[in-house]
């Protein structure tokens, strides 16, 4: 069965990039394998992408999701038509305001896989219309103290289910079922 679900990077203190967009705070740090199988777990069960496009509706390099390694359709919202692009075997398809229908044809692309949703608006979105079926947070141990949030600004209170936890060299793993 296709489910959705948010997956991020964040710090300790909620935050999925510095005040200007930057991420590099999320490189660097001591690995362990273990951390490399549960990312490994979680991108094997992705069949498509919803995300935002950027203001120019353009693919860049720094822009393609998980670095273009999935090879699954993206699903890119924007409040301006654009034709789909391909890149490398991955069709990115522009959304036209309408979130729900962006996960609906996501669904569909990924059969029985999952949609990954990215970024805060998207997340947020999606859980204020009750389409996420899970969260999955790679928790990296820094403080920034400000940056862009992955939750605030959600206004509604959601009840999850934890569903697994871990923790190795570089990050806490968590996993929730949003419960409805």
């Amino acid at each position: 069965m296709t489910g959705v679900f948010v997956h991020a990077t964040v710090t300790l203190d909620g935050f999925m990039a510095d005040p200007d967009g930057g991420v590099d705070w999320m490189f660097g740090r001591p690995s362990a394998p273990q951390d490399d199988d549960v990312v490994a777990k979680v991108t094997e069960r992705i069949g498509a992408v919803v995300g935002g496009a950027n203001k120019t509706r353009t693919i860049d390099d720094g822009e393609i999701p998980y670095g273009g390694m999935l090879g699954v359709p993206v699903y890119l919202m924007t409040h301006t038509p654009h034709d789909p692009i391909e890149r490398d075997g991955v069709t990115y398809t522009f959304v036209v305001d309408d979130i729900a229908h962006a996960v609906e044809a996501a669904k569909q692309a990924a059969g029985d896989k999952w949609v990954s949703l990215l970024g805060g608006s998207i997340s947020r979105q999606c859980l204020q219309l009750g389409l996420v079926d899970e969260i999955h947070l790679d928790v990296a141990p820094v403080l920034l103290g400000d940056g862009i949030s992955l939750f605030a600004g959600l206004g509604q209170r959601i009840e999850l289910e934890r569903l697994e936890t871990s923790a190795f060299a570089s990050e806490t793993h968590l996993r929730y079922r949003v419960l409805r």
